[in-house]
């Protein structure tokens, strides 16, 4: 029996996907943020490590199905949903072969590109234009802050730090605040503006930290270690301490989205601290 179901055909990562042009049971396997920005309420996707959707996204995840955790995906799981199309990323490389027989699979470049990852999904969902029309909202909104903050933007030394766990860590340009930080202009400390994610520090290196604007990123942190960093005197003797110049800001958006609604989040916080309005 021919097949006749309406297809697109979608390059990507492994090759190219003929997928069907209005899917109705889509599952996701890395960057749920995009997928939920386009309008499609997927029927199940994976998770973080603690088995939870992102915190910020609870108000539009109620009725997703948990199938395993990114880069471990639940495959009979995936197999008894029956879905009619998989989208995710290319840390699932290894398992694509099996995904396609399930269902038509489209993985997106791991490249540490959020952007493109949702021009990828829109694609493969058939929302382009919609995807379009975000991006151009979300770079509108860059330009407004960079005319907010005038001459503050590059007066203004960002640091960007977090306390998780036991460890003091620092992201830099290839983080995900980092990128965005990058893209709006701002300047970095020097020991922050390199070419990579992220450095755990030890206490000696608080200096490094120094900024104008310290955001301070909070969630999944030992209480007790991270009142023994802020107590230390090399902290408090940071001029942004000093001035009141640390903004605490959640770890679910600024380390963990990679995705639009993230990013706009993170403008929220930058515009609330650093131009102390709503832009």
């Amino acid at each position: 029996m021919v097949d006749l179901t309406p297809v697109r055909v979608v390059s990507h990562a492994m090759g190219e996907t003929k997928v069907p042009l209005y899917p109705q049971r889509v599952i996701v396997l890395g960057g749920l943020d995009n997928i939920l920005a386009l309008g499609i309420k997927p029927i199940a996707a994976t998770t973080l490590g603690d088995n939870n959707f992102l915190k910020y996204l609870d108000h539009l995840t109620d009725g997703i199905e948990k199938i395993g955790t990114n880069g471990q995906p639940n495959l009979e799981k995936i197999l008894y949903l029956k879905p009619d199309l998989i989208l995710g990323l290319n840390w699932d490389a290894d398992l694509y072969q099996n995904l396609s027989q399930i269902a038509p699979t489209v993985l997106a470049e791991d490249d540490i590109d959020w952007k493109q990852w949702l021009r990828k999904f829109a694609e493969a969902l058939g929302e382009t234009e919609k995807a379009e029309n975000l991006l151009q909202e979300y770079d509108q909104r860059i330009k407004d802050l960079r005319e907010k903050l005038g001459d503050n933007l590059t007066k203004t030394q960002v640091s960007l730090v977090n306390f998780w766990a036991n460890s003091a860590r620092i992201y830099m340009n290839r983080s995900f605040s980092g990128s965005i930080i990058k893209e709006i202009g701002f300047s970095r400390p020097v020991y922050q503006d390199k070419d990579k994610t992220q450095e755990n520090v030890s206490l000696e290196l608080i200096p490094q930290m120094a900024g104008d604007a310290i955001f301070l990123i909070l969630g999944g942190h030992n209480e007790s270690k991270l009142q023994q960093f802020i107590n230390h005197p090399l902290w408090s003797d940071l001029p942004a301490v000093q001035q009141n110049r640390v903004y605490p800001v959640r770890n679910d958006v600024w380390i963990a989205a990679w995705g639009i609604i993230g990013a706009n989040a993170v403008v929220d916080d930058i515009c609330k601290y650093l131009v102390r309005e709503k832009c």
